[in-house]
């Protein structure tokens, strides 16, 4: 389903405001006032050793220290948790995803718990999933915070009470498919190969040998879990050179990780791509182009970066990512807020 389809209820929702005078349709302002409000329910439960485990300063390294495999984090997990501090953390993720992201985000955690069975080792854990808050939230402040585990890493920033970035982005899943056992057929990540997959099919010619980056797809995506996303060499096919419908299945592929947050939220990154302008959009693709086989795809634009990568386990463990290439970590708007009122310097403790 496209954004605008999403849009279809909310339309109808607004036309109920026009004639009855109720506000319905949340903002960015509605969106950072719910989550500063969920953050702030949520470390009210803490205890305070709790709560200085999870309280970072907004201007230190540790806000841009992400990763997305497992490893020792600092922060505080859901599993050292009570009952009622992990329903407030949940809801603080749920508010800061959309119902499609929390839903992937929960169904992400879960396959922990098919590697568990797998794999018996204690790093399998759908609870080891770690919860940071850089500065105080407010609601006309500067803040942020991000939820990461094995395969999330999910980064929200907060200016002057404007959600400003929710990105870096990650989602992996592991098993990318899941053949045998209770959870038979969960592909949580299917639409991302699915889409791209689709799009790759329809492609003959010069189009499909501009999108041919290589036979060999990479080990993993490029940018890692890099501070700054380098912008890739600028091949591929180009969102000018394809038809209208292969423009709007590429269109589709974008919003599909676009859809994860929040509608407004949504919407305003989709906006930004479309006025960095949609000609020179190029979408590529190494590895194999049949099912089963390695594969890698990315999307990249002016202002932004996805990429996807089925590698690993037999082309079975997906790592796929949305960067910004001035916009991770709120660092654009940050600059522009830092030059109007003077800071001590960004990287400060």
């Amino acid at each position: 389903m496209t954004v605008a389809a999403r849009l279809t209820p909310i339309i109808f929702l607004v036309l109920a405001v026009f004639i009855t005078g109720t506000t319905v349709v949340r903002s960015n302002a509605d969106q950072a006032a719910s989550m500063t409000e969920a953050a702030e329910a949520f470390l009210d439960t803490l205890t305070p050793e709790q709560h200085a485990a999870v309280s970072f300063p907004f201007n230190g390294d540790d806000r841009f220290d992400w990763h997305f495999i497992p490893r020792e984090r600092k922060g505080e997990s859901l599993k050292t948790m009570t009952a009622a501090q992990r329903e407030a953390a949940l809801a603080l993720v749920r508010v800061s995803l959309s119902a499609e992201g929390y839903d992937k985000s929960e169904r992400i955690r879960q396959l922990e718990q098919i590697l568990y069975e797998r794999e018996g080792r204690d790093i399998r854990d759908a609870q080891l999933y770690f919860f940071m808050v850089f500065g105080e939230p407010s609601a006309t402040g500067t803040w942020a915070w991000r939820y990461e585990g094995h395969h999330i890493s999910q980064s929200w920033t907060v200016i002057n009470g404007q959600l400003s970035s929710s990105t870096p982005q990650f989602f992996g899943a592991n098993p990318g498919y899941v053949r045998e056992g209770r959870s038979a057929g969960e592909r949580v990540l299917g639409r991302e190969e699915h889409l791209a997959r689709s799009l790759l099919g329809t492609l003959s010619g010069d189009n499909l040998a501009a999108a041919m980056l290589s036979d060999e797809a990479p080990q993993d995506i490029l940018t890692s879990s890099e501070r700054q996303a380098a912008m890739q060499d600028d091949i591929g096919v180009s969102y000018s050179a394809l038809n209208s419908d292969q423009q709007g299945m590429l269109w589709s592929l974008i919003e599909e990780y676009a859809v994860v947050q929040p509608m407004a939220i949504a919407e305003e990154r989709l906006a930004k791509v479309r006025s960095a302008g949609l000609a020179d959009i190029k979408f590529g693709w190494m590895g194999g182009t049949d099912e089963g086989e390695p594969h890698y795809y990315r999307v990249q634009g002016p202002t932004f970066l996805i990429e996807y990568d089925n590698v690993q386990n037999e082309a079975n463990h997906i790592h796929s990512v949305w960067r910004d290439f001035d916009g991770d970590f709120g660092r654009d708007l940050l600059a522009a807020h830092y030059e109007a009122v003077p800071h001590r310097n960004f990287n400060a403790d």
